[in-house]
């Protein structure tokens, strides 16, 4: 799947309430089971990939790194993001591809 339809499909999820956004509010769902697939830009921090890709490990959610924070934040609408969790499985699968 090319970048352009993962952005598409996480514009998706945003609007369908499936995504939640942003360090903090990611890390308390992926502790609380409730995520179905974590994406970390590739721009951001080494300290938050290290972090989030390690949370995403022992709570075994699959994760991708790709893309720009800069264009998440336009996916989804809000400032840019480094983190990004997707609460649909059928959604999730399509980002995973």
């Amino acid at each position: 799947m090319t970048d352009e339809k993962k952005y598409t499909y996480l514009g998706f999820a945003q609007k369908a309430g499936k995504l939640v956004s942003g360090d903090n509010s990611v890390e308390a769902k992926i502790k609380a089971k409730g995520g179905r697939c974590l994406v970390i830009a590739n721009d951001a921090s080494e300290a938050t990939k290290e972090k989030f890709s390690r949370l995403a490990d022992r709570c075994q959610v699959p994760f991708i790194l790709f893309g720009e924070k800069e264009r998440f934040g336009d996916a989804v609408g809000k400032s840019p993001r480094s983190v990004l969790l997707i609460l649909d499985q059928n959604i999730a699968g399509q980002i995973l591809r």
